[in-house]
């Protein structure tokens, strides 16, 4: 258990991608890592794209950057949803603030967008229909299956999940 005593938050919302939080979120807890699923109402059950069911454990009105080492964005049609929500904002822009792991993959950089500036002068990649949004945010767009700038991972598309979900863990292993 490498990780053992790290705890990352989860972003969940309706329409999330299957893959995007189930392969890191238990990959990170075969790590050690303690998961928790974040969303707009604890207790509510967030419905994927294909329906699987996802309970959010914890509110945006309960967590605070003190409180983890680190989040997840996935993708899907999740971060639209999340990103409409300021404290969500808030808690990734304060995770960023604080050096500790802020990950996204496919649409998940449409939180990024929205979290106070956080990509400026950020290299990052996403899903290709995203990259104007990532680049109007100030981030240098790259068509590569992960990039790592300090504590920030993003991947493109599932066919990257295993590079991602490595990448977080390296990171959260350096904090």
């Amino acid at each position: 258990m490498e990780l053992k005593g790290k705890r990352v938050a989860m972003l969940v919302d309706q329409l999330y991608q299957e893959m995007e939080v189930w392969y890191p979120l238990y990959r990170l807890q075969e790590a050690g890592v303690e998961v928790v699923t974040v969303g707009a109402e604890a207790g509510k059950t967030y419905g994927s794209k294909l329906g699987y069911p996802c309970v959010a454990q914890l509110s945006y009105n309960d967590v605070s950057p003190d409180d983890f080492d680190g989040v997840i964005a996935p993708g899907g049609f999740a971060p639209d949803h999340i990103r409409r929500h300021p404290k969500a904002n808030q808690f990734v822009a304060g995770v960023n603030a604080q050096g500790k792991l802020v990950a996204a993959i496919c649409h998940g950089p449409w939180v990024l967008c929205s979290a106070h500036g956080m990509l400026k002068g950020r290299k990052v990649t996403s899903f290709f229909a995203i990259k104007d949004d990532v680049v109007n945010a100030g981030a240098e767009w790259v068509d590569e299956e992960v990039v790592v700038d300090k504590n920030l991972v993003t991947s493109r598309k599932p066919e990257d999940l295993p590079a991602f979900a490595l990448a977080c863990v390296q990171v959260l292993k350096g904090q």
